[in-house]
């Protein structure tokens, strides 16, 4: 189907499906569980992407809680650096950094993202330095900014680590689009759903490697 596409809402196509399945695949290797992922773009450039991601997960300890705040953290991150990377089906690609950061920031609808990471950081600050004065507000920015200089720097390591899996992933995913039949109007809107069941049957996603965050009691990731 992808050559049926619009030039201009194929390339916006690969972009946002590079998003989702940056989200899907950063976070089975992080040891979530998964869902459908979805895409949905529009004749002028709207688009609507998910990607179905389980937060239920069993944390019987304060570290357990520390290891789950950042591998989230890492997912929503995923998408934003995911989705710049170089359209081609091949593996080493490079997160551009400066665009992902404006992506996080406003452009493009990943504002979501970017609030709950900010959410998410703040909670693992304040387990991880429990002691800080709130009046600390030096102390707390630079506690802030190395949290999310690690999780950003791990985040990016994954992501282009595992590239040429989200570009094939994201391939797919665009292949699948069909425009949709609208009753009493033109048809503008071409959409893919790829149920959970089905991604689970993929090379692709079978080859999605285990990985782990640790963090210690002093916030150094290990």
């Amino acid at each position: 189907m992808t050559k049926k596409l619009p030039p201009a809402v194929r390339d916006h196509a690969w972009e946002i499906a590079h998003h989702e399945m940056g989200h899907y695949v950063v976070a089975r290797a992080l040891g979530f569980a998964t869902g459908s992922v979805s895409l949905t773009v529009t004749m002028d450039l709207r688009h609507h992407g998910g990607a179905s991601i389980s937060l239920v997960r069993a944390i019987s300890s304060i570290d357990a809680m520390k290891q789950h705040l950042e591998a989230r953290m890492m997912v929503l991150l995923a998408g934003a650096m995911a989705q710049t990377l170089p359209l081609k089906k091949s593996a080493g690609q490079r997160v551009d950094k400066s665009k992902a950061t404006a992506i996080l920031k406003g452009e493009q609808g990943a504002q979501q993202d970017y609030a709950k990471i900010r959410e998410l950081q703040h909670l693992l600050r304040n387990i991880l330095y429990p002691g800080t004065d709130p009046a600390s507000s030096e102390r707390i920015t630079a506690e802030l900014k190395t949290l999310t200089d690690r999780a950003w720097q791990r985040t990016q390591g994954i992501v282009e680590e595992l590239s040429g899996i989200i570009a094939e992933l994201a391939a797919i995913l665009v292949d699948g689009m069909v425009i949709v039949e609208q009753w009493g109007r033109a048809a503008d809107t071409y959409e893919v759903v790829l149920a959970g069941q089905m991604l689970e049957r993929l090379r692709a996603v079978q080859a999605i490697p285990s990985l782990h965050v640790l963090t210690d009691s002093c916030g150094d990731a290990v």
